[in-house]
């Protein structure tokens, strides 16, 4: 497929999906300039995806140089119907603009890309993430962040990450949804650099957090963009300049192992400048994929079926008792170097290390915070492991989201010796290393539990690959020091996730985020004092003999955070504006999936129309659960006209498909090419021609 194609004019569908009581075949009246390029291209692509012979099939009309129709074969009742919801995503969609910080004159313009021209399947865990980044848009955004001491090329940094990217097929993927999501890689994308003057954010916190809540747009390649924040400026002769990093990334397409392999590859660029040898890496993502679905599932079904599943649960406030907060907070606390060193000296002792005396801190103080000490109570939390203990060839090199939460549960004793738990959690995260590609949701399947029930707090001890002192000393040649990369931990389903990481002094560091709206923020930071002061406290405090109970006891009266109840998920249908005048048609705005929060901003000041108008973000539900939530707007009689930008297609005609078989009068939907201004009139237009 030609990828040198100039930009596609603006290009809006409307689709009928035809009536089930009649011979009709859904009809897409396509308005604008046909790119017929793209639009075989487009066929081609529905045609290997479904083998069934349906192009032949396919009446297109031409009415004029920018009116088409096309007939499809399939009515609305056919329980496999022609994708129409994705071909009109697919010849709607527009290039991808390319974003180039080294060049003052760059002004995003949009580059050709082509339509998408591979895709391929999703991991399991993949799916579970997208499906609750739908119910989180904030949710998988995780970050790097370090200081870059000496020189700094802008361009040459740009030029090296660019090569990266060239090489690594995971930082030029995206997802389509079909309706169901798959990977899209493209052949090329820009990579985000952004430079920032000092003073232009007071610290780095802030960069962190300006480039977190940015968020990521999901349909479009690039899960990984960098931001630049410069020091101070130099005063003295001998002075060295320095730059914060942060690198921002999202956890559908990488994880923090990924990433830090990324960073060592644009290291080897940078001192190369701005290249890196032997073209594309394989394996890469498609292969970690294709070996997944070559695994024999029954041995790790047998394994979690006799593991119980279990999700300790922190103490409940009262019903209807709210912490008058929302959003993410954060914390962090830290051992010294010494205390770092006694602690992993001391869990060597027992045969164990700093993560599994972690796990069992942590399965202490939900012991605690479960009552008053009793017999034993299981207790169960989420920890992330690495994913690269499979058998793959090369999987310590493949970047993609492997690092996968798993439920891990033990039976606390109070009369048991710590000794005895931190073996016991020791043995049992390495019987789990063994399928740790299972994803959480398919175990809680298999355990008999819903399948999207998160675990309420999540440990993670950062995985990282060895590091390459070669680079270090190439970098220190040209005058550049770089600090260890340090983690922020992503807001995720969890009430409270930790991720515990070294830092460049040798220090044993914990960090935490919590759901304000769900954990007090004064009680949560003070246990993830308790968990600093135990894992202080163990190395001179434990013995062979001691007990669960001595140790909960030397907490002393400290209270632990109590969980409260969400104020509620609300509807996904949510009201923008009433009818202005009776008896109008009602028009619902789907989000793309995927999409950012601030898609429909510009359509929505675009749109004047007397018509209703509403914002539907489909669920992890999917198109079933996007018609329930239509029902109280796709009343017997109504009218109602569904619209989107490019990427909502399939979703929505999905939605129109389950909106039809319960007997609702089928919707039109519409679907427009480009969400920038011109895009945004030009739908607005055609939906005010459909609801008139």
């Amino acid at each position: 497929m030609p990828t040198d194609r100039s930009p596609a004019p603006t290009m809006t569908v409307v689709l009928d999906p035809g009536h089930p009581t009649r011979e009709s075949r859904p009809v897409l009246e396509l308005r604008g300039r046909l790119d017929t390029a793209l639009f075989r291209a487009a066929l081609d692509r529905i045609a290997a995806d479904h083998p069934t012979p349906f192009t032949g099939r396919l009446r297109l009309h031409r009415h004029g140089p920018d009116h088409h129709s096309l007939e499809l074969p399939s009515a609305a009742g056919d329980p496999a119907p022609y994708p129409a919801g994705l071909l009109a995503d697919l010849i709607t969609s527009t290039p991808v603009a390319a974003h180039d910080s080294a060049s003052p004159a760059d002004d995003g313009r949009l580059r050709p890309y082509g339509p998408l021209p591979q895709t391929f399947s999703v991991t399991p865990l993949q799916r579970e993430l997208l499906a609750e980044r739908s119910t989180g848009p904030d949710h998988q955004v995780e970050q790097l962040a370090w200081r870059w001491q000496g020189p700094l090329d802008t361009g040459l940094f740009t030029a090296a990450w660019r090569a990266v990217s060239d090489c690594e097929t995971v930082l030029r993927s995206a997802f389509i949804w079909d309706p169901h999501p798959r990977a899209v890689l493209f052949d090329r994308c820009g990579f985000e650099v952004t430079r920032h003057a000092h003073g232009t954010f007071a610290d780095r916190e802030h960069l962190l957090t300006a480039e977190r809540s940015r968020g990521f747009d999901l349909r479009r390649p690039g899960p990984l963009r960098v931001a630049l924040l410069d020091g101070p400026p130099v005063r003295s002769f001998d002075g060295e300049a320095s730059t914060d990093v942060v690198l921002t990334y999202h956890r559908a397409l990488l994880d923090g192992w990924s990433v830090r392999v990324l960073i060592r590859e644009f290291y080897r660029a940078y001192l190369s400048g701005g290249t890196l040898p032997g073209g594309e890496r394989r394996p890469d993502l498609r292969d970690y994929t294709r070996w997944l679905d070559r695994q024999d599932p029954a041995p790790a079904r047998d394994f979690w079926r006799s593991t119980a599943s279990v999700a300790a649960l922190l103490p409940r406030a009262a019903p209807g008792e709210r912490t008058g907060h929302d959003g993410a907070g954060r914390s962090r606390t830290r051992l010294s170097r010494a205390e770092t060193t006694r602690l992993v000296h001391w869990a060597a002792r027992w045969g164990a290390t700093e993560s599994n005396v972690l796990h069992t801190v942590w399965a202490m103080l939900l012991y605690r915070a479960s009552g008053p000490l009793r017999g034993t109570v299981p207790i169960g939390f989420g920890v992330s492991f690495s994913g690269r203990g499979s058998l793959m060839e090369d999987i310590e090199r493949i970047p993609g989201p492997l690092a996968n939460p798993l439920p891990l549960t033990v039976e606390v004793d109070p009369s048991d010796t710590v000794a005895r738990l931190l073996r016991t959690l020791r043995d049992r995260v390495l019987d789990m290393a063994g399928h740790e590609w299972t994803p959480a949701g398919r175990i809680h399947e298999w355990n008999g539990r819903d399948a999207a029930e998160p675990a309420e707090t999540l440990l993670a001890f950062e995985h990282a690959p060895r590091r390459d002192d070669r680079l270090t000393r190439a970098l220190a040649a040209h005058g550049v020091r770089v600090e260890q990369p340090v983690p922020a931990m992503a807001r995720t389903a969890s009430a409270l996730g930790v991720v515990a990481h070294h830092d460049g002094q040798g220090g044993l560091v914990l960090s935490a985020v919590h759901d304000r709206e769900r954990l007090e923020d004064d009680k949560t930071r003070a246990m993830l004092t308790q968990s600093a002061r135990l894992l202080r406290q163990l190395p001179s405090t434990v013995q062979e003999r001691t007990t669960v109970a001595d140790v909960i006891g030397s907490l002393g009266d400290a209270e632990m955070p109590r969980m409260y109840d969400r104020g509620g998920p609300g509807s996904p249908l949510v009201p923008l504006r009433a009818a202005a005048l009776p008896g109008r048609a009602t028009i619902c705005l789907v989000a793309a999936p995927g999409a950012p929060d601030t898609w429909c901003h510009g359509l929505v000041r675009c749109y004047d129309g007397p018509e209703a108008l509403f914002v539907l973000r489909v669920s992890a539900d999917g198109p079933r659960g996007g018609a329930a939530a239509l029902g109280p707007v796709a009343g017997p009689g109504s009218r109602l006209v569904l619209g989107g930008f490019s990427g909502a297609g399939a979703i929505a005609y999905e939605i129109a498909r389950h909106l039809v078989a319960a007997g609702r009068t089928p919707p039109l939907v519409v679907l427009g090419s480009g969400e920038d201004d011109d895009g945004a009139r030009e739908l607005a237009r055609a939906l005010r021609e459909a609801a008139g």
